[in-house]
């Protein structure tokens, strides 16, 4: 009924459609009963919070965390019976754990709330009412027209209308977006062009049909139907038409566009991606210790209740003289008293399970990432690129990779393109002095004069110098407002430099410029060139836009002789099979010979239309941009038709420089025990070179195959014959070559033994690979039995479904834009920065928080153990050896600081040393340091100085306790205070062995530490504190430390704890070190030469 009522009011469509109908300038029709349809409004909300959900939303959150809701309840548990302790023992470091971490959380949202006022409060100009209306971003509509100038951030996603410009075109760049730097064109239909003015578009009646809202940046489908002198002009809308919010205007002066998707349905909004929860190998190992600690104190509960029950079996233990049962404890509930007993145990030993260990380690991730991206050795001054980090929560991870999943173009390569050679019609050429030079010839011309290309060769350059998405930009951008030809009437052509979402293109075309045929410029329809200075107009009359299904783009062309002409590129394997004539067999030779040089190859191929062939050809493109349904199906189908009988005219050879030092990048990652893999969509051949250059493959190595199977039985032979082949050669090494299709049949049913052919390798080589098969690799191996900790590192987007698929994913800021930068967890500018932040800083922070989280526990066992041993003594009444306060402040002022500092600043080994030595990343491999052997070894220490701290304290204090001068004796108090005592020295003097890198903070904060708890004991227990309702320990420290046998005990057991630890030290460090220690002293003599 409510839902009915919704309808009715128009606040809730009846039908989600599969499309949405926008009326430009909200002129809705009149007739009938029209309910306009309910869209978003303009807003942008990052936030996660408001001022009225905040407290509730994040109090939820917080206690979906085991550790917190295990202390909730143990804090309801004190407040509803009697328990040895207060509950503000529970309550306070809770309160101030959820405090803290609400606090920060609440801070990053309050900066998120501020980013969005900012954007939302944006002064825009709107069409409304036939005037121009400044208001602000967040109260534009769907349907509004927007009117934007140049340099202006488009405020929504908008359908381009009209320009500046008589062809209505502007050109726009999406670096916001996609990272893009490169001009871009977008095309307004030629029916609304026209309406330059706000007169103009106040008469405009046009409809906007196309899809609902999508988060893909480059899929735009729709139609704009104009009603002109009562006649209905319907014409085609795709992403050429569509401005998305971030992108900025350039070139142009001003443009006017419609509101299509506002707000959280922009595209932009729809990207924004909440970052996937990957977990650490660390978290994981300290969640199992936690459950491994709730099993220690569930069993020391249990013990001490089945105890307590033991003794009281006597009558004068059950009930002595001083302590008599009420009536209503006689006649209890035996079941619910041994429950009530065994919660109140729960509650004495609970402070085993450390409650600030989650705000200790969130501090720690937090603060630490900063060191990233403050790094100046990950700092490239050419781009004016630091490191980022968008994941913190992963930064022990760094220490952690078994193996590295990387792309090669942009990653390993610069992706700055240079073009070498090429084919023409069977021919080899080369480019010697901006001259095309046939293979075995010299360039012998004199300098000044130019050789003219005739029929094939000049052909194959035209083609090159159309076929492309290539702008042009000038120095004098007013020349490009006007005429956009303006410039061959006189303004030079070296003023203008090219533009392309491809380096290859624009390789491609500044060689063709330089042999002469220079492409010049573009308007509306037509594109200019000038061929050795003759100027040449050719008509362009349909695009199609390359994809990586099809991997090729075509243009259909009217030359100026008035024939039809289709020039397509793309991939060898995308040209040659859908050729019928031309060199094909020797261009096929020829590609092979490019790519063997490490050359990025391009076919190029024509195909002449006849009237009739032409006329087919484009009924059937028009009819498929302008379907509404199934368009992309039926897009695909009509460039099938159309790219076919194709003549080759030729290839082109480009070369992709290697990024500085990659070669030894991989050699150090390899020294690591690091596997890499390079995934790749180039031909094997260009890829393998590429291998062999950077080091992943080499000279020596035996290069193994598994390429063109075509069927799983062939596959899985293949297979068998290479794990044979591996283990009749196992001394030497060996690489592996896999492409796409292969190992799509590899994964299909063969993925053991593809995996031990593969764990046997040294290298591993994939190419031809799609996007998804990326992923796949890299889950294969995530989810093997060993599970690995797997790395993926590239540019592009298509590298990102690798990247969120890894533990670790890693954006390089390259020349393919910023998607995988912005699905990454950390981001560097090149690939050689890869070994510091793995070798080093992963190193770093993977020592500091394994012993952050080891050392958690031990103090936490010393804690609360001498709690359990002092039970025996008071016939497990339940009586607490601790103050209150105590118990309250150990985890949160006494013990907190020092590790936090250790974990922040801790460095084993130097930088340098680090580096220099990459065979020490084994040490740490595989979670060593968070092993159950370190672990048992932290908890047994923990429970041997508890012993120590108790026992020793009870020898000296359990049979003459008048330890006064006056002869006084000392109490329960004095004896809690004098373990207590002990116990903050030890376990901060622990800590302090522990310690290799000593900074002024870390003296500070461990010095200090000490030194605040003896300040603190003192003024808490030498005054009368009026809001306390009994004070135990009213001058009990100044009575502790005013006896020379406290003092005495005090030393002795710090040094009977700390001296077996010191002396296995010693010993271990000078007759079995390991490789880590004799760094250190090789790190110590570098700081001394230096």
């Amino acid at each position: 009924m409510l839902r009915w009522i919704r309808q009715q009011l128009g606040f809730d469509p009846p039908h989600q459609s599969e499309t949405r109908t926008v009326y430009v300038a909200n002129r809705f029709p009149q007739h009938g009963h029209y309910i306009p349809q309910r869209f978003a409004d303009n807003r942008i909300i990052s936030s996660k919070y408001t001022i009225w959900n905040f407290i509730p939303k994040n109090l939820f959150e917080q206690f979906r965390r085991i550790a917190n809701f295990y202390f909730i309840i143990i804090f309801l548990v004190q407040l509803m019976i009697d328990t040895p302790t207060s509950p503000v023992t529970s309550g306070l470091p809770l309160f101030f754990v959820i405090t803290v971490t609400a606090i920060k959380q609440g801070y990053e949202d309050w900066l998120r709330h501020k980013a969005d006022n900012e954007v939302n409060g944006a002064p825009v100009f709107v069409v409304r009412s036939g005037s121009l209306v400044q208001t602000r971003s967040k109260n534009i509509r769907v349907g509004d027209i927007v009117r934007v100038a140049k340099d202006e951030t488009f405020p929504v996603d908008l359908v381009l209308l009209s320009s500046d410009r008589a062809d209505g075109t502007c050109h726009i760049t999406t670096a916001s977006l996609d990272g893009e730097t490169n001009l871009k064109t977008h095309f307004s239909v030629a029916e609304t062009s026209v309406c330059q003015s706000v007169s103009r578009l106040e008469s405009l009646q046009a409809v906007v049909e196309c899809q609902q809202p999508d988060a893909d940046l480059y899929r735009f489908v729709g139609r704009i139907t104009v009603t002109e002198h009562g006649e209905e002009i319907v014409r085609p809308l795709g992403p050429e038409n569509l401005l998305l919010r971030g992108a900025r205007l350039k070139n142009t002066k001003e443009i006017f566009a419609v509101a299509v998707y506002t707000g959280m349905e922009s595209k932009m909004a729809l990207n924004y991606k909440c970052k996937s929860q990957k977990r650490s190998a660390v978290e994981k190992s300290m969640n199992t210790f936690l459950l491994i600690y709730l099993g220690i104190l569930l069993f020391e509960a249990v013990l001490s209740t089945i105890l307590k029950y033991a003794w009281q079996a006597e009558n004068k233990w059950d009930e002595p003289f001083y302590n008599q049962k009420t009536e209503q404890e006689k006649n209890s509930s035996p079941i619910l008293k041994f429950i009530s007993d065994f919660l109140a145990f729960l509650v004495l030993y609970n402070f085993i399970i450390p409650i600030s260990l989650y705000v200790t380690v969130e501090m720690q991730k937090f603060l630490g990432s900063f060191f990233i991206g403050w790094d100046l050795d990950l700092y490239h001054e050419e781009t004016d690129e630091k490191a980022q980090v968008n994941t913190s929560d992963l930064n022990e991870e760094l220490g952690q990779v078994e193996y590295v999943f990387t792309d090669k173009t942009g990653t390993l390569t610069e992706n700055e393109m240079h073009f070498r050679e090429c084919s023409i019609n069977g021919t080899k050429y080369r480019e010697v002095n901006g001259k095309l030079v046939p293979e075995g010839m010299t360039d012998d011309s004199p300098d000044g004069s130019r050789p003219h290309l005739i029929g094939e060769e000049l052909l194959f350059i035209q083609a090159v110098s159309l076929c492309h998405t290539v702008h042009i930009s000038y120095d004098q951008p007013d020349c490009l407002i006007g005429d956009p030809f303006s410039h061959s009437n006189g303004f030079s052509s070296n003023h203008m430099e090219y533009y392309a979402s491809s380096p290859d293109e624009k390789a491609l075309v500044e060689a063709a410029k330089r042999i002469g045929v220079a492409f010049s410029g573009s308007s509306g329809d037509s594109l200019e060139i000038k061929t050795f200075g003759k100027l040449e107009k050719y008509k362009l009359l349909h695009v199609l836009e390359f994809d990586a299904d099809r991997r090729r783009m075509s243009v259909i062309l009217q030359t100026p002789s008035g024939d039809q002409v289709l020039f397509t590129k793309g991939a060898e394997s995308a040209i040659l099979p859908f050729s019928t004539s031309g060199e094909i067999e020797k261009t096929r030779l020829h590609v092979d010979e490019f790519a063997l040089k490490g050359l990025r190859t391009l076919v190029v191929a024509c195909r002449h239309f006849s009237p009739e062939e032409y006329m087919d050809v484009d009924r059937r493109l028009n009819g498929a941009r302008t379907a509404l349904q199934q368009r992309e199906e039926r897009l695909q189908e009509a460039f099938s038709y159309i790219e076919k009988d194709l003549q080759v005219l030729g290839a082109t050879g480009v070369e992709d420089k290697l990024q500085d030092k990659v070669q030894e990048t991989i050699e150090a990652l390899r020294l690591a025990g690091i596997k890499v893999w390079v995934l790749t969509g180039d031909k094997h051949e260009t890829a393998v070179s590429v291998s062999l250059s950077c080091g992943h493959f080499h000279r020596t190595m035996n290069i193994l195959e598994l390429l063109q199977q075509r069927s799983d039985n062939e596959c899985a032979e293949q297979l068998r014959i290479l794990a044979r082949r591996i283990k009749e050669d196992h001394v030497i090494q060996h690489g592996l070559v896999v492409d796409g299709a292969s190992l799509s049949l590899a994964l299909r049913g063969h993925e053991k033994l593809f995996m031990e052919v593969c764990k046997n390798c040294s290298a591993v080589l994939c190419c031809r690979m799609a996007p998804l098969q990326k992923a796949k690799v890299v889950r294969l191996f995530k989810t093997s039995p060993e599970k690995p900790i797997t790395l993926a590192i590239g540019d592009g987007a298509n590298d990102v479904s690798m990247i969120q698929e890894a533990h670790v994913g890693i954006g390089i800021m390259g020349k393919e834009g910023r998607q995988a930068v912005r699905n990454s967890d950390y981001a560097i500018a090149r690939f050689r920065f890869l070994s510091k932040l793995l070798l080093v800083h992963g190193h770093f922070y993977y020592i500091r928080i394994a012993t952050l989280v080891q050392y958690f526990f031990y103090k936490n066992v010393c804690f609360i153990t001498p709690q359990f041993l002092y039970q025996f003594f008071c016939l497990f009444s339940q009586q607490t050896l601790y103050d209150s306060v105590y118990l309250t402040l150990y985890n949160i002022c006494f013990t907190s600081l020092p590790i936090l500092v250790f974990s922040l600043f801790e460095q084993l080994v130097h930088p340098h040393v680090l580096q220099n030595k990459p065979g020490l990343y084994r040490d740490i491999s595989k979670n060593a340091l968070l092993s159950f052997r370190t672990f048992l070894y932290w908890t047994l220490l923990g429970f041997c100085h508890a012993f120590i701290f108790f026992f020793g304290s009870y020898i000296l204090m359990g049979e003459d306790t008048t330890l006064m001068g006056n002869g006084q004796m000392f109490g329960n108090w004095t004896f809690g205070t004098l373990v207590f005592t002990v116990m903050v020295i030890t376990v901060t003097l622990k800590l302090a062995i522990e310690t290799h890198f000593w900074t002024w903070m870390n003296h500070f904060v461990t010095w200090g530490s000490i030194a605040f708890y003896f300040i603190f004991s003192l003024f808490y227990g030498g005054i009368i504190w009026p809001f306390l309702h009994s004070q135990d320990m009213y001058f009990v420290f100044v009575q502790l430390l005013s006896s020379g046998s406290a003092w005495f005990a005090i030393i002795i057991i710090v040094i009977t704890c700390l001296f077996p630890d010191v002396v296995k030290r010693v010993f271990y460090r000078h007759l079995q070190p390991t490789s880590t220690q004799k760094s250190q002293v090789l790190g110590r003599h570098g700081e001394l030469l230096l």
